[in-house]
């Protein structure tokens, strides 16, 4: 099997990111099935190094992702030689420095010369410029990659994959965006990413409600009588096993989500709080939608961890299995869905 080329961008410099990423490819198992292209500054990581005391690591510099050694974990520098590192401190030298270890890796990305692409944590309010004007990571690569239908956020752990029709809006507006429309669209995205990325072949998904106790037959609001409703219907007719609305206390206070291959929730806190609530340190956010591959880990900058040798690398080790994962199971689509038999009348037969 194909090595995959995967290129992983450093986040924000002052937080956890050089830990796990040192930590996660400390285990050279993953040199197996990848080679690792960091996207960030060998300075920095030295520094990073130094600081947590790990002496046997280090990274093969290179300038290009087109020179990575497939035998080790490499690095290319795409920052000013003189940054500063401030542990646990959110600077405006870290969010320029995210961006442009961001910026270098999703045009390596465009250009093939990586295969799928993993995210360290920034910070959403230090990276923010002219060139970066986003509310994250997943509008930056929509907008980047031009994907036509849309994308969703989609998070997975080892109990469920949940996605989010809204995102990163106030909790004011959300209800402004729950339309039949944008709840379609996403169980169209949803589902396409079940079967192609994660190979499941009749994906069954819950579709949570907006309001406590999914309104109670439009007592408490009539978002579910007026848009998701009309959704799940309109998606059962274009063959997506789509079931619901399910009141959302209910649906994770039970073991009712274990029926399900994906559950799609109305907003963004709705999701992510049970979500994290059961991924103890082995979360991944996956942009479901686009042409490209992108996994992160589902953590942040933990700034207070910092330097202190306690962050866990297990979130972003399984989003570098599991961009690894989806690459080959677009391959294998690929390869079972080319040239298809066509269908014949019975009557052309004869």
């Amino acid at each position: 099997m194909k090595k995959i080329r995967i290129g992983i961008t450093h986040g924000d410099i002052n937080g956890i990111s050089y830990e796990v990423i040192i930590k996660s490819l400390l285990d050279s198992r993953m040199l197996d099935f990848c080679v690792p292209v960091v996207y960030g500054s060998p300075k920095v990581a030295a520094y990073h190094r130094k600081a947590l005391n790990i002496d046997n690591f280090s990274f093969n510099h290179i300038k290009s992702a087109d020179e990575a050694n497939p035998k080790r974990a490499n690095i290319i520098n795409c920052v000013d030689e003189n940054i500063r590192v401030e542990l646990g401190k959110s600077t405006a030298e870290a969010g320029e420095s995210s961006f442009l270890a961001l910026e270098q890796a999703a045009s390596d990305l465009a250009e093939n010369k990586i295969d799928v692409l993993v995210t360290g944590p920034i910070n959403k309010y230090n990276i923010q410029s002219e060139k970066f004007p986003y509310a994250g990571h997943t509008e930056f690569l929509e907008a980047r990659f031009k994907s036509e239908g849309g994308v969703l956020m989609l998070m997975a752990n080892e109990h469920f994959k949940i996605g989010v029709v809204t995102t990163h809006i106030p909790v004011s507006k959300v209800s402004e965006y729950i339309t039949k429309d944008s709840i379609l669209n996403k169980l169209k995205i949803l589902n396409k990413s079940l079967l192609i990325d994660f190979g499941i072949r009749k994906p069954r998904i819950a579709v949570l409600g907006l309001n406590p106790h999914a309104s109670d037959n439009g007592i408490i609001g009539d978002e579910e009588q007026k848009e998701i409703i009309p959704a799940i219907m309109a998606a059962k007719d274009e063959n997506i096993l789509a079931f619901g609305p399910y009141p959302a206390d209910g649906f994770f206070g039970s073991s009712n989500f274990t029926r399900f291959d994906a559950i799609l929730a109305m907003y963004h806190d709705q999701g992510l709080i049970p979500f994290k609530a059961m991924s103890t340190e082995g979360g991944v956010n996956f942009t479901a939608g686009l042409s490209i591959i992108r996994t992160s880990p589902a953590h942040g900058t933990a700034y207070d961890l910092a330097g202190k040798g306690e962050a866990h690398p297990d979130s972003l080790r399984k989003a570098i299995y599991m961009a690894c994962d989806i690459y080959n199971n677009r391959e294998l689509y690929k390869e079972i869905s080319a040239n298809p038999l066509k269908f014949h009348d019975v009557a052309d037969l004869q």
